[in-house]
């Protein structure tokens, strides 16, 4: 008989994978975190019985959580990224040899470890100089004034449940706001626009009253619940569309998913949602 692992949301909807076999399974202080071998996808991470990541799809996520953001910053070399335990996003950063520093704080340290043994093909950096890695709390590690400014901040959490509740609300934002520099951008991971969608359009309005340029952004994501994901970017005065030739160009070379007219496109905001946020703006 096939072994099925699946995400359950709200008993409604069911989204799963067929299992080859379990390759970690651990309790830690704040989840339950688990490594599978999936048939179609290859090894995945499951967090609280939620998809994570997988071998075979986990490409698209990281590059347009990070890409959007490096292709457009004034600058990028210091970059911190708060949670991202599989250590896909800071792959993609620390891929742009003018990155200096990559302060990476993830809050579980049972995640970063299976993720070393199980998933090595998608946390390919993590003996990268540049990267430091801390072992710790996002929202205290932002409320410390004496850092020095980041240039780029990218919110890698997971659902707003557990430990990554207080990556949802407007004092961490504010925070993170205080943190980066003068021309500095912020990219968060905004869940499904459908499924969550109470969450997607409140994370919109709060970054919406910190920073003065807020846009979100979306593309398929096969193995999360409901398809379509978001993210937000929300900026001190760049714009999306600020792109950087040479950069760009260097990342399309590279790059898997991401270019330059899935950037762009992925800024084309469903009318469902823009009359959501324009309801929204007649409000304010």
């Amino acid at each position: 008989m096939a072994l099925w692992y699946d995400e359950v949301h709200e008993d409604k909807l069911r989204f799963g994978a067929k299992v080859k076999r379990t390759l970690f399974m651990g309790q830690s202080p704040y989840q339950k975190v688990s490594v599978f071998e999936t048939e179609a996808l290859g090894k995945a991470l499951m967090i609280d019985d939620l998809w994570m990541c997988a071998e075979g799809d986990e490409i698209v996520y990281h590059e347009m959580i990070t890409h959007v953001a490096m292709t457009t910053a004034k600058r990028s070399e210091r970059v911190l990224v708060i949670g991202g335990g599989d250590g896909g996003t800071v792959r993609e950063i620390l891929s742009y040899p003018h990155v200096k520093h990559v302060d990476m704080v993830e809050i579980d340290a049972m995640v970063v470890e299976a993720c070393k043994e199980h998933l090595p093909e998608i946390g390919r950096a993590w003996d990268d100089p540049r990267l430091h890695l801390s072992i710790g709390d996002g929202l205290a590690w932002v409320k410390q004034s004496h850092l020095e400014p980041y240039d780029i901040i990218i919110v890698d959490g997971s659902d707003p449940v557990g430990p990554a509740v207080g990556l949802f609300n407007e004092e961490f934002y504010r925070d993170c706001y205080a943190r980066l520099s003068d021309d500095g951008i912020l990219v968060t991971q905004a869940e499904s626009p459908k499924l969550f969608r109470e969450v997607h359009f409140s994370l919109i309005r709060t970054l919406k009253r910190i920073f003065p340029v807020v846009k979100p952004y979306y593309q398929s994501i096969m193995i999360y619940a409901g398809a379509l994901w978001a993210w937000i970017y929300a900026s001190k005065g760049r714009k999306h569309d600020d792109i950087n030739d040479e950069l760009m160009a260097f990342t399309e070379n590279r790059s898997e998913f991401y270019n330059r007219d899935i950037h762009l496109g992925a800024f084309a905001v469903p009318n469902y949602i823009r009359r959501a946020l324009a309801e929204d703006d007649k409000g304010n």
